[in-house]
């Protein structure tokens, strides 16, 4: 499952890549176009539009949950939406996070605007403690995801497997 993933890049790279997909996303605009990039690239992608606030997660429904840069959730709604990433993943299964740093900021090359929507090893190690932290990296790498998204970005990646 790819929630909130816009555009559907990475929900059509792992249909690609032979995976079953679940997308999500709030934007109906991004869904019409993350559907035409899946058929122009000839893969199928459940498409899903939801607002991920108050959207019925299925329980132990998916293998593996993909979040890249889902930061536009304030601290509470975060840790509600890390509670149902959680519900929704079935005993062993692997959460694939991607995010912004709170050293992004300085670089004002994009991404949350807001201290508080941004990620920390230490945020990200204590919201997953009882699960299998398998990589948690802090990094600095160039981004060119368009004019609002563009030069050396402060990441964070999280790859947690949740307990049997």
């Amino acid at each position: 499952m790819a929630i909130a993933d816009g555009e559907g890049r990475n929900s059509v790279f792992l249909a690609q890549n032979g995976h079953s997909v679940v997308a999500t996303d709030i934007s109906r605009v991004a869904i019409d176009k993350a559907r035409r990039l899946a058929k122009e690239r000839g893969v199928d992608v459940d498409f899903i539009r939801a607002d991920l606030t108050d959207w019925d997660w299925p329980e132990e429904g998916f293998d593996a949950v993909i979040a890249i840069f889902i930061q536009f959730a304030r601290p509470r709604l975060r840790n509600r939406m890390f509670d149902d990433l959680r519900r929704t993943l079935k005993p062993g299964g692997i959460l694939l996070l991607e995010g912004y740093r709170e050293e992004q900021l300085g670089y004002g090359t994009g991404g949350p605007q807001t201290i508080e929507n941004l990620y920390s090893e230490q945020l990200l190690d204590a919201a997953f403690a009882d699960w299998h932290i398998e990589g948690l990296a802090s990094y600095d790498a160039e981004m060119e995801e368009g004019t609002g998204n563009s030069g050396k970005s402060a990441l964070i990646d999280l790859v947690a497997r949740k307990p049997l």
